[in-house]
């Protein structure tokens, strides 16, 4: 099964036999509020036009805990992710797509999500709601209740000593830009650099110009190059989970399996016991 959708496939899919669920999760990490001007709206956007049939979520407050000492988006409870789901109308019969307004990270997190707890087949729309070319609409359905129970699979989740530990013994995909991973600038957390041991591998040279993502030939020769060579444990942290989902899923394009360290920097940096490192050099 692929990761990702086009929009032509997409299209097909909703005039199949069994069409799936669609979810929109439009949002975007946003400074604005620090330059006066309002934040990001997510519902603001899906009301004013979204793909027919699709269901808003929440990253905030669906996809995602109050921040904390786990970091900005810290995983919500399984049981309030299950029922957020079903809400939506998902189960575990019918297949799921995702997409955001084009980014791709927050759809990934939903993705990631809905695959780390046991869904058989949830896929991202590549390019996002830019590359739907077909009319919107205003109208907000109504799901039927949906039946997904999700089931975490503990392998795909890292904590922070996991995280610290696959940089020496595997590779450790750090998704910021390189800008922070080399520690030169951090405009939101207490510090800045880099988990010791790990790879700047930006999530921004995993898609064209168009936003979709690079052929996946394409990134696996990428991310071996970056040292994810055939049987290496791979893992991704970003800021705080949602660009490492995006790193995830297209380590899953290229073939390459991996968890993801949702606590990512955000954590990681909050505890000042913690190591960092500052540079290009992974050490």
């Amino acid at each position: 099964m692929n990761a990702i959708i086009s929009a032509s496939e997409l299209e097909g899919a909703l005039a199949g036999e069994n069409p799936p669920v669609l979810l929109d999760v439009r949002w975007q990490l946003s400074l604005a509020k620090a330059a006066g001007e309002p934040p990001f709206d997510g519902r603001a956007e899906y009301a004013a036009g979204h793909i027919p049939g699709a269901v808003y979520v929440d990253l905030d407050r669906e996809l995602a805990a109050a921040p904390g000492e786990r970091g900005r988006h810290p995983l919500p409870e399984v049981s309030e992710f299950g029922a957020a789901m079903r809400r939506a109308g998902v189960s575990a019969a019918k297949p799921v797509v995702v997409y955001d307004g084009g980014q791709g990270w927050a759809a990934a997190r939903a993705w990631w999500m809905l695959r780390w707890t046991g869904h058989p087949d949830v896929r991202v729309l590549d390019g996002g709601l830019p590359s739907w070319k077909e009319q919107l609409s205003v109208e907000v359905p109504t799901p039927a209740e949906g039946d997904f129970e999700p089931v975490p699979a503990p392998a795909d989740l890292l904590d922070a000593d996991e995280a610290a530990a696959l940089a020496r013994a595997g590779v450790l995909f750090d998704a910021r830009a390189g800008e922070r991973y080399r520690g030169e600038v951090e405009p939101i957390d207490r510090v800045g650099g880099h988990i010791p041991g790990a790879v700047s591998a930006p999530t921004s040279e995993n898609v064209g110009p168009d936003g979709r993502f690079l052929p996946a030939e394409e990134l696996r020769a990428r991310f071996k190059a970056l040292g994810a060579s055939d049987g290496t444990e791979v893992g991704v942290y970003c800021g705080s989970g949602v660009s490492g989902a995006h790193e995830v899923l297209a380590l899953a394009v290229a073939g390459v399996p991996s968890a993801l360290y949702v606590g990512s920097w955000s954590e990681w940096s909050s505890d000042p016991s913690r190591p960092v490192a500052v540079g290009p050099d992974p050490q």
